[in-house]
């Protein structure tokens, strides 16, 4: 499949570049996910509370968004290769912390040291395969596949290692992340981005945040932002929507959760096939159209079989979105070393926010009022969409 697209005109030395991005942005998604897996044995282990719990994923989410600030920046004055290594050098302390002490501030740091390198990696994987695949929407979301398919194993890695290790299976599944992640380090340390560091402070030199005043990013930033507000709200609520709209059982309601996550996966593959075949434009279009209607549909129905329909519909349209909107800020990302920062950034914090929105408006208002909200951020990023094609159609007729 590679072959036939972005990766066949690629030279060696990008080639290896690329392979490299795929298989740490693997083991990114790998140790992102993996915290609702070992969180409930690691406080049983340590007698951690609820409260405590919930504040360790949120250091984790603290450093991973402030990560977005330094992995443009450090570059600059490290250049890309010594920056990439040292953040990505935080998750192996981090996930060291975990295993050995569960005193609760250490804990706090170690896992914000994980948010850190998982921001970092994101930033620098996103960046170097949109430069090096000339922003290809089939590159990103094959990237962003691997990202899903580390997700999905990561509950599968916690299962194996406490099946064969009992108690002590948790650290181990901690352990199997820190030797990834040193083959990571070996990977990055091969990548030939030793002359970059002097063109990074160029281009900071000559208007580093010029990216600001191109439409084109904003465009972008619309687009994620929303898009993640419906994307983080739907995953942490749906489960809670389907229950307390007795709608379904909690078991059937996780088994659609997963399912949801295994449509992002098809949807980012299928992105990945006919990502370069279809224009950017079009390919927005058709599955932010489809993330609208599914929602819509999932919304309106109560009966098991059309939810199913609906969600994997969903996450099928949902899963090349965040990729295929990355492309549009390409040249920005590509000519600007702090763009990519800001686009995970600002996403990030609408990721933040919604979940919030919901939460607030299920409480006063009752659960699918805290869900119909979230057609809000459909739309908002829809509209985008639209003005990102109107912008392209004007483009194309003044050439």
């Amino acid at each position: 499949m590679l072959k036939n697209s972005f990766y066949h005109d690629l030279s060696d030395q990008n080639k290896y570049m690329i392979n490299c991005c795929f298989f740490i942005f693997f083991v990114n998604g790998l140790y992102a996910m993996i915290f609702g897996s070992i969180l409930p044995l690691l406080s049983d282990a340590y007698g951690l509370n609820d409260t405590v719990s919930g504040m360790l994923i949120s250091s984790h989410q603290g450093g991973n968004l402030l990560a977005g600030f330094i992995a443009g920046i450090l570059p600059v004055y490290l250049g890309r290769k010594k920056a990439i290594l040292f953040l990505s050098s935080f998750v192996m302390i981090g996930f060291g912390l975990i295993i050995v002490t569960g005193q609760p501030w250490v804990l706090f740091v170690a896992f914000f040291f994980t948010g850190i390198s998982r921001g970092s990696i994101s930033n620098f994987n996103n960046k170097t395969v949109n430069d090096v695949s000339n922003s290809s929407p089939a590159a990103l979301n094959f990237l962003h596949s691997l990202f899903a398919i580390g997700a999905l194993l990561a509950p599968f890695l916690v299962i194996v290692s406490t099946a064969f290790f009992g108690g002590k299976g948790w650290q181990v599944a901690c352990g199997v992340i820190i030797l990834l992640v040193m083959v990571s380090q070996w990977l990055f340390s091969k990548m030939p981005l030793e002359k970059e560091q002097g063109l990074e402070k160029a281009r900071v030199k000559s208007g580093g945040y010029a990216f600001f005043k191109e439409r084109l990013f904003w465009t972008t930033v619309i687009i994620l932002f929303f898009y993640l507000c419906a994307e983080a709200a739907i995953n942490g609520w749906l489960v809670t929507y389907f229950v307390d709209a007795n709608i379904m059982s909690v078991q059937q309601a996780q088994l659609l959760a997963s399912l949801l996550w295994l449509a992002i996966l098809c949807g980012r593959l299928g992105c990945t096939f006919y990502g370069d075949r279809l224009s950017r434009s079009r390919l927005l279009v058709i599955i932010s159209i489809g993330t609208s209607l599914f929602y819509f549909l999932l919304l309106s129905t109560q009966n098991y079989y059309v939810i199913v329909l609906a969600v994997f519909g969903l996450g099928v349209s949902m899963g090349g979105i965040y990729p295929t909107a990355m492309t549009i800020a390409g040249s920005s990302i590509k000519q600007y070393p702090m763009a990519m920062g800001w686009l995970l950034v600002i996403g990030g914090i609408g990721g933040i926010m919604m979940p919030i929105v919901t939460g607030i408006l299920s409480t006063n208002y009752g659960i699918f009022a805290g869900m119909a909200a979230i057609i809000v951020a459909i739309i908002i990023m829809l509209v985008g969409v639209v003005s990102y094609v109107r912008w392209e159609k004007g483009a194309k007729s003044i050439d």
